[in-house]
């Protein structure tokens, strides 16, 4: 009989030892089933993401997506201060002459940078983005393209002879948008060239520097309390006559007067260490960095050193990169 009762005992704690571990097989079971759906869950909803981002554009600061008219831009209020993502960009034009600055011009506001082009000239788009407007206007763009971008940023690209894409079509950063003109106002052949926020024309030269074909750095820095004095440095250093890049010296923006029209424009931020040589100094050439790239990938590849990677760049050796984050080599 104690026998019977010591095997009973045996046969109960053993099928109490095999329950935990058929229930641990039903679990491992199971997790790649989870592990699958969890992935397909976020697929789907990165693709729901992206489509109303390509959908309406900047969302967040535009209450509404029109075809209508330049003027009509944008219904939202300009924000006190706002970052511009200007990763991933393509410059406009390969063109690095400037033929007239923005501002005060002939007695009237001149909203965007002038740019020497020639007819037929190759026109870029400057981010990723959705055309929102492509129009003709005789007394003023001519031949126009406006596309508004997930940065928050529209631009604008002016008398061109021909345009290339159509309303509501995506566009990604450097896909040719039309050819370089003499349309509408104008006198000779250029893009005329915006950067518009919430319908606030703002200094290209903030953002954009053509002489070294180059933005100023990976995102620009937009505030009201600024904008102005900012707007004339820029125009001071990347404008027409201006020595290109930022300048290696301090400035006082204190001495530099307001403009007698106290319309909002944009800021330039004077790094506390500058992000490229000056004019006297050899050109600067640029790579944007892809996924999986490190420095040591990215010097080897430009024959160069990760030292002076780093020393152009301001950056340390163990630095994180970020994909479309904008490193000097030379």
């Amino acid at each position: 009989m104690l026998k019977k009762v010591k095997k009973i005992a045996l046969l109960a704690i053993s099928a109490l030892a095999v329950m935990p571990a058929a229930g641990q097989d039903l679990l491992a079971n199971q997790a790649p089933v989870d592990n699958k759906m969890r992935a397909v869950d976020s697929i789907q909803l990165q693709q729901l993401i992206e489509n109303e981002v390509w959908e309406s554009p900047a969302a967040n600061l535009y209450r509404d997506w029109n075809n209508v008219s330049v003027s009509r831009m944008a219904t939202s209020q300009l924000p006190d201060s706002f970052r511009i993502d200007l990763r991933g960009f393509c410059m406009p034009t390969d063109s690095r002459k400037i033929t007239s600055n923005f501002g005060s011009r002939w007695g009237r506001q001149h909203k965007g940078l002038d740019i020497k082009v020639y007819v037929g000239d190759t026109i870029r788009a400057a981010f990723n983005g959705k055309v929102r407007i492509v129009r003709y206007e005789a007394k003023g763009f001519g031949k126009y393209v406006v596309i508004r971008h997930p940065n928050g940023l529209e631009t604008i690209y002016g008398h061109m002879s021909k345009q290339l894409v159509a309303e509501n079509q995506e566009v990604h950063a450097g896909d040719p948008i039309g050819l370089g003109g003499n349309t509408g106002r104008s006198t000779g052949s250029h893009l005329h060239f915006e950067t518009r926020l919430c319908g606030t024309a703002l200094n290209p030269a903030l953002m954009f520097d053509f002489y070294n074909q180059d933005v100023v750095g990976d995102s620009y820095m937009f505030r009201k309390s600024t904008y102005n004095r900012e707007s004339l440095v820029a125009s001071r250093l990347r404008g027409v006559g201006g020595t290109g890049g930022e300048s290696t010296e301090t400035i006082d923006l204190s001495e530099v007067p307001e403009p007698a029209k106290a319309e909002p424009v944009a800021q330039v931020t004077t790094n506390d260490q500058p992000r490229r040589q000056s004019r006297q100094q050899s050109s600067l050439c640029n790579h944007k960095v892809q996924r999986g790239e490190t420095l040591y990938a990215i010097a080897r590849k430009h024959g160069t050193t990760v030292q002076k990677l780093c020393s152009l760049n301001g950056i340390r050796q163990n630095t994180v990169l970020h994909v479309g984050q904008i490193l000097k080599y030379n």
